[in-house]
């Protein structure tokens, strides 16, 4: 048998064993779980979650190493991001699956349609998170599973190119281009162009809020819609949530140094609005939106502050923290129920807004 089959079989192995204890480990009765993790964590006024509060625990056991711009570390991170992902992401929803390609500023981009089991006519093209340095169609399969078949919205997920390689402005033409594209071949999907919407977790949220910027101000068709999930929205301040959250809580401020660095590279203008979309000239005319935060995490303030700014300029605003949560919450669907029932209550936000 050849040596590579061993070793896919080996990771697939280990893989199936420890999500079996994972899942063991969130199915212990509470007051086990509590003796694990230690008493509950207050902070800024939330209590964190309990899965999340397990999450951590379990994290702490396998610590990730440091980001870098090395070529084998960043590999080894981005796989890791993806494994990650794939042990929590639990059982698929039923969603239909087809691996297809769009658009981008420069060439085909790997992208996968995702078809809900009963269709409302509306599609979103999904922006993954990742720091713009990691994330792909894999690591984001589950969450776009669950949101395709609770908004009955069909998905385009796109695999824009990732930085350091490719720094800005290139993810942003990447997600403007593919977006314009799908547009324009809404027939081929079978939705109507004027119920297309775009959305993101993370820098998918930062990349959804650009697009929708620049398809007003190139005075193309706007999206229907903008699912913003604990968007990146301001490179020029720091919130008071960035200091608070920023070490324990799974998204490191080293990590995000990193993310930062890598994207803007070295000339970038903070105050640029496709760098910092909280700092546009206008917010006037934009698609209605939904904005998602999490209780504990360091992003919580500026997403919410651009909720604040969209309502302000006339813009309807859905708004939905989850005061317990830590960033990435929507890839726990596994291991956490509530987790999952948060996703779910997001795709139903979803399915309103495009109805």
């Amino acid at each position: 048998m050849p040596e590579s089959w061993n070793s896919a079989s080996d990771r697939t192995v280990r893989g199936l064993a420890e999500a079996g204890l994972v899942a063991a480990a969130f199915a212990l009765p509470a007051a086990v779980k509590r003796r694990i993790t230690g008493p509950p964590v207050h902070r800024d006024g939330h209590t964190l979650d309990a899965d999340a509060h397990m999450l951590l625990t379990l994290a702490k056991a396998r610590p990730r190493p440091a980001l870098s711009s090395e070529p084998h570390v960043l590999a080894a991170a981005r796989a890791e991001l993806t494994r990650t992902a794939m042990l929590m992401a639990g059982r698929p929803a039923s969603a239909h699956t087809e691996d297809i390609s769009v658009q981008g500023a420069d060439g085909p981009l790997r992208a996968r349609l995702y078809v809900p089991t009963h269709e409302s006519g509306a599609l979103l093209v999904f922006f993954h998170g990742g720091g713009w340095v990691q994330g792909d169609l894999e690591s984001h399969d589950a969450p776009c599973r669950l949101l395709a078949e609770t908004s009955g919205a069909r998905i385009v997920a796109v695999e824009y190119r990732l930085a350091p390689e490719f720094p800005f402005p290139t993810p942003v033409h990447d997600a403007y281009a593919s977006y314009l594209d799908i547009v324009s071949r809404a027939a081929e999907f079978a939705v109507d162009p004027a119920r297309i919407a775009v959305g993101g977790d993370s820098a998918g949220g930062h990349l959804s809020a650009v697009v929708s910027l620049r398809a007003r101000d190139d005075g193309y068709p706007s999206p229907a819609a903008q699912l913003l999930i604990y968007p990146a929205t301001d490179f020029h301040e720091r919130r008071p949530s960035r200091t608070t959250f920023g070490e324990g809580f799974f998204l490191t401020e080293a990590n995000m140094n990193f993310y930062e660095r890598s994207f803007l590279g070295e000339n970038s203008d903070r105050l640029d609005p496709w760098v910092s979309p909280l700092r546009a000239q206008s917010h006037n005319d934009l698609p209605p939106a939904i904005v998602v935060t999490a209780g504990f995490d360091p992003l919580r303030d500026e997403g919410e502050a651009y909720a604040q700014l969209l309502r302000d300029n006339g813009v309807r605003v859905v708004a939905r923290r989850y005061p317990g949560f830590i960033h990435g919450f929507v890839n726990v669907l596994g291991p956490s129920a509530r987790s999952r029932s948060a996703v779910v209550e997001i795709g139903g936000m979803l399915r309103a807004l495009l109805s």
